[in-house]
């Protein structure tokens, strides 16, 4: 089953445009479905899953091509980094745009065989599981999040009917892996208990010798407990009885395999107070809520993490709408020491534009009193949102709008 995915225009201009496509991402995101659906007839495919091809790929990368000639989609590029250095040399060679269609689970894994080889010939893209406007079928027109007048127009014009508090739970506890968000028949225990099992044997054993993959498991879970929240590793670690150079090692290895993504906070020269910890964030809040093991939408719904699992989707909706279109956003949260915080600062040029995620459908200028504090340091404040249960739009100030989770 296939659905129409925002970056597909990217990928055709970025092909015209450089010899070399790499498309990272999790597991299970639709990086290979993606790329074939995108694919001309004549482009070959192969997977370095399959043991056979990824031994030759790294013993004789020659021959690997010789038989698997470009234009080629490798999947899985990971398994067999020797490769760089023979694509370095068919690229060099050829001169010719489009050549290599790569996909890779392992993201900065990859990158250091990328800046060695392959510099300036390759075009990186990041992929999540399905946006919101990709399930709602408004890839066209579906643009980078941000809180201006502009794109709030744009929204409400697109707007689908309101999502019903019961659908916003039910699809953040299903997830946006493809498979799951779009056959409501598969079992989703089955789904994620069968992704787990994948992750740890394949992924987790290549990044590193984890001796105890059930103990990293109880990381996973003590992982998502915490989405949303201030990084501490050493809680992490307590809870999971390991030290805390493992609970730092085990968190990249979840960074690296596209599992979480952790939100830097904003910092500047002009004030000092400012905190320097992380947030951290599940990039598929099905499996965060697996994880944590709620049996259903409801009782995720009715449950402790009920905000911070909103707020941790909402955020990943934001980061799809750029990284679906290509690019890369510069987000972070603000959080001083007089404890005045802000979910989600985005800025562009050299503007600051304040975000707040909220578990109401009746917000008012209370969820954005600490916006003020962007007076203070050293950008522009630009106009400010508070993404809310809302079914439509509404003014709250001259600066500041509370937006529907659904115009995401």
């Amino acid at each position: 089953m296939f659905t129409h995915r925002t970056l597909q225009k990217t990928i055709q201009l970025a092909s015209q445009a450089f010899p070399v496509l790499l498309l990272t991402g999790a597991r299970q995101v639709g990086k290979t479905t993606l790329l074939e659906a995108c694919a001309e007839p004549t482009r070959r495919y192969v997977t370095l899953d399959d043991p056979e091809q990824a031994a030759l790929a790294r013993t004789d990368p020659a021959l690997f091509f010789q038989r698997h000639p470009p234009p080629v989609i490798v999947d899985e590029i990971q398994y067999a980094p020797e490769l760089f250095r023979a694509i370095k040399l068919l690229v060099d060679k050829a001169k010719q745009p489009g050549m290599f269609w790569l996909t890779g689970s392992q993201k900065f894994h990859l990158m250091q065989g990328i800046t060695e080889s392959l510099a300036g010939r390759v075009a990186v893209l990041d992929l999540l599981g399905l946006s919101q406007a990709e399930i709602n079928g408004k890839t066209d027109t579906a643009q980078p999040f941000l809180p201006t007048p502009a794109w709030l127009e744009q929204a409400r014009q697109q707007a689908s009917k309101p999502l019903p508090l019961p659908e916003v739970y039910r699809r953040i506890w299903r997830g946006s892996y493809p498979r799951m968000a779009l056959d409501d028949t598969l079992p989703r225990d089955l789904f994620y208990n069968a992704y787990l099992q994948t992750y740890l044997q394949r992924d987790v054993r290549d990044l590193t010798r984890v001796g105890d993959e059930r103990t990293f498991l109880l990381f996973l879970r003590a992982a998502a407990a915490r989405t949303g929240q201030l990084l501490n590793y050493t809680d992490l670690a307590r809870d999971v009885d390991i030290d805390q150079k493992t609970a730092k090692a085990w968190l990249s290895i979840l960074e690296t395999s596209g599992i979480v993504y952790l939100l830097q906070p904003y910092h500047n020269n002009v004030t000092k107070r400012l905190l320097k910890t992380p947030k951290l964030y599940f990039l598929d809040t099905g499996l965060c809520a697996y994880l944590t093991q709620w049996s259903s939408p409801e009782t995720l719904e009715a449950g402790a993490m009920s905000g911070a699992i909103l707020e941790n989707w909402l955020l990943v909706e934001i980061l799809k709408s750029w990284w679906h279109n290509g690019q890369t956003p510069a987000v972070y949260f603000y959080r001083d020491k007089e404890q005045r915080e802000i979910d989600l600062l985005i800025e562009r040029d050299n503007t600051l534009y304040p975000v707040e995620f909220k578990k109401t459908a009746s917000p008012n200028m209370g969820a954005a009193k600490h916006f003020t504090v962007l007076e203070k340091l050293d950008r522009q404040a630009g106009h400010g949102a508070i993404i809310c249960l809302r079914e439509t739009d509404v003014p709250l100030s001259q600066e500041v709008d509370a937006i529907p989770a659904g115009y995401l």
